[in-house]
């Protein structure tokens, strides 16, 4: 039995959400289900581009494409409540384990690097992205204070991530400020 890809539904700009009611596709719990679902999406990416250096943080990457899976599912299905607070936990631990890992910055870096940590830092602002739609959401529909945590939390374990990412690449981080040319010499 073949199921088609294609509903149709969605062709004059309205979706079904998963009660059945149909709302505007800008309505704003499929926009924070989109948001997530594009941060999932690029995780994805970035595991599949994954260095030499950077092959081992693919399992916890499929980790957060999990949560995230889970995170959509408390946004969508009544009485759902998967993310807890031990997945608020689990980021922090890491974001603790990586930090004294990592060059400390005394000041603002240009974000990117080695093909890893730029994509880490590129899904960091889809994260910061999707988190924004979440709190919008959350004036309208009430959310698992868990579920805002997460959002937040995960945004700087990917910036901490894309940092020791580049770390294990042998990248060296630059300062996003110039330097100021000596008066003297020019």
């Amino acid at each position: 039995m073949t199921i088609k890809i294609y509903t149709k539904v969605g062709d004059k700009g309205l979706t079904k959400q998963v009660t059945g009611k149909m709302v505007p596709k800008f309505n704003s719990q499929i926009e924070a289900l989109g948001n997530v679902d594009e941060l999932q999406s690029y995780l994805g990416v970035t595991i599949a581009n994954l260095s030499t250096a950077c092959k081992n943080l693919s399992k916890e990457l499929q980790d957060v494409q999990r949560d995230l899976y889970e995170l959509q599912a408390d946004i969508v299905v009544k009485h759902h409540q998967t993310i807890k607070q031990e997945n608020v936990t689990k980021l922090e631990r890491r974001i603790d384990e990586l930090t004294p890992k990592i060059p400390y910055i005394p000041e603002f870096i240009l974000l990117g690097g080695k093909i890893t940590g730029a994509n880490l830092q590129y899904a960091r602002t889809v994260a910061r992205r999707a988190e924004r739609s979440l709190v919008k959401l959350s004036t309208e529909q009430d959310l698992a204070d868990a579920d805002l945590e997460y959002m937040n939390r995960l945004s700087d374990y990917l910036f901490t991530l894309g940092r020791y990412a580049n770390v294990l690449d042998g990248y060296t981080e630059v300062k996003s400020k110039k330097r100021a040319k000596n008066r003297i010499n020019g």
